[in-house]
């Protein structure tokens, strides 16, 4: 067969823990922290989700690539995650609407990945001892110079990647001539986010990570947008600014994940790297305002401190996290706005968290009536 004859590869850990696989294409080797993804589908969209900047995506499914990939199923230009690790490829693949396989989507990306790992066991691992910086590689028989290459990456704590994956100029997604005008600030922007908001009626303009409250404010928007995005928040200090000045002036404003998080420093409340970030499709979502349970899409490493969140008069937690009840969804009290830590454009509930495009563009729509 042509690929049985595969050149082997390893996954070295920071710790020194070794797992060991094949090659899936070319030899190669590639850095980045550790992590890994639940979802049993829709491993393209997290293969070019910008969130994943810089990161080595364990796939926890047993099986990837068996329905190919499709160029409407890109969120972003490109690939974002440093490379791959998985137990089964498939190089074939049996869709109809797939332009072409994951090998060949992966080679014209330059994307290194490995596989015939066990998963289920480094899956187990990374969930007791925590995400960490790792390194696949194909050369097996340098474990002391990949240890010392490995040594010089940084952590993901204090890490600011939102520029390495943020427009370099403005650009403008949708209809012109829609009811709404909506500035985004590109902190790593999911192309579906847009979709979801320029169906409703929405001309969003997009704006580079580093863009000012006035610059995005010249051109009078109906209200602002902060995207998803990868890295630690802290270090977003354009952006956190964005959203202190856009909240003193009570003006519509929605974030998504890094958005969120950004929100939260606006206001004073802190954020901490977890243990094991929220990386899936099925991770459940209980809206304090209804009562409803949400199925969500996660992909954070990143959360907001609770106990300073509970503290903060001015700040109500909306939504938690049902698995550990981390702080999924926040509002600022007297104010138009809110925000929340998982992925409502992703809808794997089919549709559980779309509700908050409605209700951003009903906020939008209240100031505009006023």
């Amino acid at each position: 067969m042509k690929y049985q004859n595969r050149q082997k590869a390893l996954l070295l850990l920071e710790d020194g823990t070794i797992f060991y696989g094949k090659a899936i294409g070319q030899p190669g080797t590639a850095f980045g922290e550790v992590c890994f993804n639940t979802g049993m589908t829709g491993y393209q969209e997290i293969f070019t989700d910008p969130s994943y900047y810089g990161q080595l995506m364990v796939t926890a499914n047993v099986h990837i690539g068996n329905y190919g990939t499709a160029e409407d199923e890109m969120e972003s230009d490109s690939v974002k995650i440093a490379g791959l690790i998985c137990k089964n490829f498939s190089y074939e693949f049996s869709r109809d609407a797939a332009n072409s396989s994951l090998k060949d989507f992966l080679d014209k990306n330059n994307l290194f990945a490995i596989s015939d790992v066990d998963t289920r066991a480094l899956v187990s691992y990374i969930r007791d001892n925590g995400a960490m910086n790792a390194v696949i590689s194909t050369d097996v028989d340098d474990i002391d110079g990949l240890k010392a290459k490995l040594a010089e990456v940084p952590s993901m704590a204090g890490l600011e990647l939102a520029s390495k994956v943020s427009t370099k100029e403005p650009y403008i997604y949708g209809d012109e001539n829609a009811t709404h005008k909506i500035a985004a600030l590109d902190i790593g922007c999911k192309k579906n986010i847009l979709r979801n908001l320029a169906k409703r009626d929405a001309c969003i303009k997009v704006f580079p990570y580093n863009t000012t409250f006035e610059e995005m404010n010249a051109w009078n928007p109906d209200g602002f947008f902060l995207s998803n995005g990868p890295g630690d928040p802290e270090p977003l200090a354009d952006a956190i600014k964005v959203a202190q000045e856009v909240i003193s002036r009570d003006l519509p404003l929605f974030g998504i994940c890094l958005g969120h998080q950004v929100i939260a420093l606006a206001n004073g409340i802190s954020t901490y790297k977890m243990h094991n970030g929220h990386r899936g499709i099925n991770h459940p979502v209980k809206n304090l305002l209804t009562g409803k349970g949400e199925i969500t899409s996660q992909n954070h490493g990143f959360a907001i401190n609770r106990e300073e969140t509970e503290a903060n008069e001015n700040v109500e937690i909306t939504h938690v996290h049902l698995n550990d009840n981390t702080v999924a969804g926040i509002r600022i009290k007297d104010k138009n706005c809110f925000s929340v830590q998982y992925h409502p454009e992703a809808s794997p509930g089919p549709h559980d968290g779309e509700y908050l495009f409605d209700q951003f563009i009903e906020n939008i729509q209240k100031v505009k009536t006023v």
